[in-house]
């Protein structure tokens, strides 16, 4: 019980910590963006806009369905928060299948944020689909799948600033990253929440 208190704690700092950057390229000042993506950003702020503003809410808000205290006090205000969630990936995910095309560092980048941001909306989708049906197991797996990709946010940063420190090549590793922010979060929740026999 330790370690998960201790995983969620850690998961909604960094959350949130990103929530505040973002807030920061929310006002599409052309000095906050990374100079190999200004042009770029500038030619498409509406799109920009929409991501950045529906992936900040989806990544506020994210964490604090895992609560179990909260799901089990107040329920109605958990699912006030998960309508809030899936429109913040609803509204994130339009964005980013926008930029994706536009996206730095060529093909193979761009085809990793298109992947990440239609597998967003499909986690979501399900998600929101398990829970209308009544089918609560189905829709917490879901929905740890569906942050999962949310939390990419989080570690796409995280995988910048180690690469940066690393002295790596930029654009090398911006094209890995586009890949590897998303996939191994995705795989790791779908093997967390794998159905185990015995288990209701």
């Amino acid at each position: 019980m330790r370690i998960t208190r201790a995983g969620w704690a850690i998961m909604t700092v960094l959350s949130t910590l990103i929530v505040l950057l973002a807030a920061r390229y929310a006002g599409l000042d052309p000095d906050d963006f990374f100079s190999e993506q200004r042009a770029t950003y500038l030619a498409h702020e509406l799109p920009l806009a929409v991501h950045i503003s529906g992936a900040a809410v989806a990544l506020a808000v994210g964490p604090w369905q895992f609560a179990a205290r909260l799901r089990r006090r107040w329920p109605r205000l958990h699912r006030v928060l998960g309508v809030i969630y899936l429109l913040g990936c609803l509204v994130g995910g339009a964005g980013a299948l926008l930029l994706a095309p536009v996206a730095y560092g060529g093909a193979v980048a761009r085809l990793g944020f298109a992947c990440l941001g239609a597998a967003w909306l499909v986690t979501g989708g399900i998600g929101l689909r398990m829970i209308l049906r009544r089918r609560v197991e189905d829709h917490r797996r879901w929905m740890v799948r569906s942050f999962a990709l949310t939390f990419a946010a989080v570690t796409l940063r995280l995988m910048l600033g180690a690469a940066k420190a690393a002295d790596l090549d930029f654009r090398t590793s911006y094209l890995v990253i586009a890949w590897l922010c998303w996939v191994p979060n995705l795989v790791l929740a779908c093997w967390f929440t794998r159905p185990r026999p015995g288990r209701a």
